[in-house]
Order: structure tokens, then C-alpha cells, then sequence
């Protein structure tokens, strides 16, 4: 069984169920990446896996545990980690702050953990010292991703994690995602930049209207000509 199974998921906000029989699975040092168009309900999905979102039908479990009904607090405790979109640091806030923040379920304060997130991110080992709203955006990016790796969760969840940075530091964040993975953590990304994601996934969801219209290797995802065609920007060889 996979680390994480959220199977059949059906959900929404109101009365609309956003969420269509909706099943997604990642396993241990294993990239799933979520992409589709806008309105496909790709973080509605990750709300759903985090508990910030009650279902009306499926369910969720982490490493065998049911935790369909668990809030959030709860999975972070079961080794979930969150890194949301927007508002993911404390500008105010130093660096290593913000880190040790992430340590708030931890017993020793994250000590030696932070080393290790230090070693993964140099850029945020030089800017430790300096106030998280002074960073660029990848910077922050990196602070998030790092913060939300201080509980050592067996699942790292990212939602548009390379949101509105440049290629070349999206690039970055896609290599240290990949070293995160080697690690034996399970990362779920949802992503808009769609083609790039899916080079780095080892499974990749394509979502239309909350289903999962396309399921399949990030490889067999690129080569296909529909999903190309009609997801990609365009049937590129």
C-alpha cells in the first residue's frame, strides 16, 4: 500500500462538489505532481488530503492510518507538511525564526534538523539572520519548503510551489524537491507549470472538473499527444 491513498475523494465548498471521485496516491520517495487546467479543483485536492477541506465522500490515509475525519494538526502530528501557495513565511520574522517555527511539535526545539535544512538550502543558511519579508520569492519559497521540513514528515505537500518565480529558480526548486524525494519523503505538488513538473514526477494527475481524467507515469504524460495537445500549451515532440 501506498504511504499516502486519499481514494474516491467527493467534496466542495456550499452545496458543489468540486471534487468527483477524485483518487490520488503517492508513496515514499516518490514525486506525484497534480496538474490540469484552472477550476480542476487541483488544491481543492490537497485541501482535502490536509484536512482543510471535510469530505462528503472517500477518504484519506497516511501510512496505512484512516485520518479521513483528523484536522489538520492531527496529520501534521502523523507526518504530513503543508507549504501553501501564499502568505507561507513570517515576513517579520528572521529566517531562522521562521524554521523554528516549523519545530513546534518537536520536543527538542528541531535541534540538528535545522542543519540538515541549512545543507539543502545554502541560500537560506546566508539569509538566516535577515527578516523572511526582505527574501525573493524563491527565497521565501525555499524558508517555506524548509519550515515545513523542521517535523521530518514522511509526506511534503506543495501547492504551486514555483509560483511567479523565474525559470531559473524554478529549475532550482525542482532540484531541491528532487533531493528532498532521494530522501524517502513522499512529495504531492500540485503545479501550473505543468510540463516542467511532469519532467520530474515519477506519477503524474491530470484533473478536469475534479476527476482524474489522465493517470500515469510523468514520462507516458509528456509523450501522450492528447495530453500535449490539450494541457501542455500545445502537441510539442
Amino acid at each position: 500500500m501506498s504511504l499516502l491513498v486519499a481514494e474516491k475523494m467527493r467534496g466542495g465548498y456550499g452545496a458543489a462538489d468540486i471534487l468527483q471521485d477524485c483518487t490520488i496516491t503517492c508513496d515514499r520517495g516518490e514525486v506525484a505532481v497534480i496538474v490540469g487546467p484552472n477550476g480542476a479543483g487541483k488544491s481543492t485536492a490537497i485541501k482535502a488530503i490536509f484536512g482543510m477541506l471535510s469530505l462528503r465522500g472517500g477518504s484519506v490515509t497516511l501510512n496505512g492510518k484512516d485520518i479521513t475525519s483528523e484536522p489538520p494538526q492531527q496529520r501534521v502530528e502523523a507526518g504530513m507538511g503543508l507549504v501553501p501557495q501564499t502568505n507561507n513565511v513570517f515576513p517579520t520574522m528572521t529566517v531562522e525564526e521562521n524554521l523554528q517555527m516549523g519545530a513546534f511539535l518537536r520536543d527538542d526545539g528541531g535541534a540538528g534538523v535545522i542543519d540538515k535544512i541549512y545543507q539543502l538550502f545554502p541560500a537560506v543558511y546566508e539569509k538566516r539572520h535577515q527578516h523572511a519579508g526582505e527574501l525573493s520569492g524563491g527565497q521565501r519559497q525555499q524558508v517555506a519548503v524548509g519550515r515545513a521540513m523542521m517535523t521530518e514528515p514522511s509526506l511534503l505537500i506543495l501547492d504551486e510551489p514555483t509560483a511567479g518565480v523565474s525559470p531559473i529558480v524554478m529549475d532550482e526548486l525542482f532540484d531541491r524537491i528532487l533531493e528532498i524525494a532521494k530522501t524517502g519523503v513522499a512529495i504531492l505538488m500540485v503545479e501550473q507549470n505543468a510540463r516542467q513538473a511532469l519532467e520530474i514526477a515519477d506519477t503524474g494527475y491530470v484533473l478536469v472538473q475534479g476527476q482524474n481524467r489522465y493517470t500515469d507515469t510523468g514520462a507516458a504524460l509528456l509523450a501522450d499527444k492528447e495530453v500535449r495537445a490539450t494541457f501542455l500549451g500545445g502537441d510539442q515532440s
